[in-house]
């Protein structure tokens, strides 16, 4: 009898987990059983069917009783099930062969550029927070007024500077964010996509580790296998000191470094969001020269 495969578990829970949120409806399936079913996600067979397997290669697959899929097969089944780009391309991960190390590397301490450095200043001139997460969502840099308008990171130990560990840890992210429940499914689903791309980085299952013995909620969004790749979008904040405010996002990648995300906080010209920011800005500047050269002398993250 096939055993199951370590290194095959992540594909095979994200498969179980993909699986049973798709409706037959979803997936352009006729229920035959007149909508009387014992699960509500596919069947195996359906899905099988629809991508074009057996059944037995798709059970072996989701089972954990094969390590990887060929890119065609792996195509398929993200067809059918129906996934946005962030969930077909950390299919394509789970699935890919991958040679097992001789030896555990430490990976290399993550630098953030001056030019970077230099961006998060002008952005900063511009009213703009703006700040930059690495692996495993570390807080790698962050300019003085994405510092005062979501916390002060440079003021944490180095290890402790991660958003993951702010959004699940730290009662003040749950006043801060208005719809925190949404903030954390999404920061554990981003955490998710990390892990299929670095599986064996010894920080991140500590992280995870942590995160699942002292958050209920962590454990329940990180067992929905869910993977998010933040782009643009809009987040809502309750800050204590100005109210009430939404900010529009864009994620870019600075530099040559894939696993550094830079974002760029705005909000819209003329709104009430606008002159909190504004508010929030000005109280900024008057207490930044204080203090401000050695905040930009930020510990390097593993």
């Amino acid at each position: 009898m096939d055993r199951e495969h370590p290194d095959s578990a992540p594909m095979a829970e994200f498969l179980r987990s993909a699986r049973s949120r798709l409706t037959p409806r979803e997936a352009g399936l006729d229920d035959p059983g007149g909508g009387r079913r014992r699960v509500s996600g596919l069947r195996r067979e359906e899905l099988a069917r629809l991508a074009g397997v057996s059944v037995d290669y798709y059970t072996r697959l989701e089972q954990g009783r094969s390590r990887s899929a060929s890119a065609e097969v792996l195509d398929a089944l993200a067809t059918a099930l129906h996934p946005d780009d962030a969930e077909r391309s950390h299919l394509h991960t789970l699935g890919r062969p991958r040679s097992r190390p001789t030896r555990r590397r430490r990976p290399r301490p993550q630098q953030v550029h001056r030019a970077t450095w230099d961006l998060l200043d002008a952005l900063q001139q511009t009213c703009r927070p703006a700040f930059v997460l690495g692996r495993r969502l570390d807080v790698l840099a962050h300019n003085q007024l994405a510092g005062r308008l979501i916390t002060e990171f440079r003021a944490l130990p180095a290890a402790e500077r991660n958003q993951a560990r702010f959004v699940f840890l730290d009662p003040h992210a749950r006043e801060l964010y208005r719809d925190w429940a949404g903030v954390a499914a999404d920061t554990a689903a981003m955490l998710r996509l990390d892990a299929g791309r670095h599986p064996d980085d010894p920080g991140l299952s500590a992280l995870v580790g942590e995160l699942s013995i002292r958050s209920e909620e962590f454990r329940r969004f990180w067992s929905d296998h869910k993977v998010h790749r933040r782009t643009t979008g809009t987040k809502d904040y309750h800050h204590p000191l100005v109210g009430d405010l939404t900010v529009t996002y864009q994620a870019l990648t600075p530099g040559d470094d894939l696993d550094q995300t830079l974002f760029v906080y705005a909000t819209e010209p003329g709104s009430p969001s606008e002159t909190s920011l504004r508010l929030l800005s000005q109280w900024t500047n008057a207490s930044a020269h204080t203090g401000a050269a050695a905040a930009k002398s930020p510990a390097p993250h593993d």
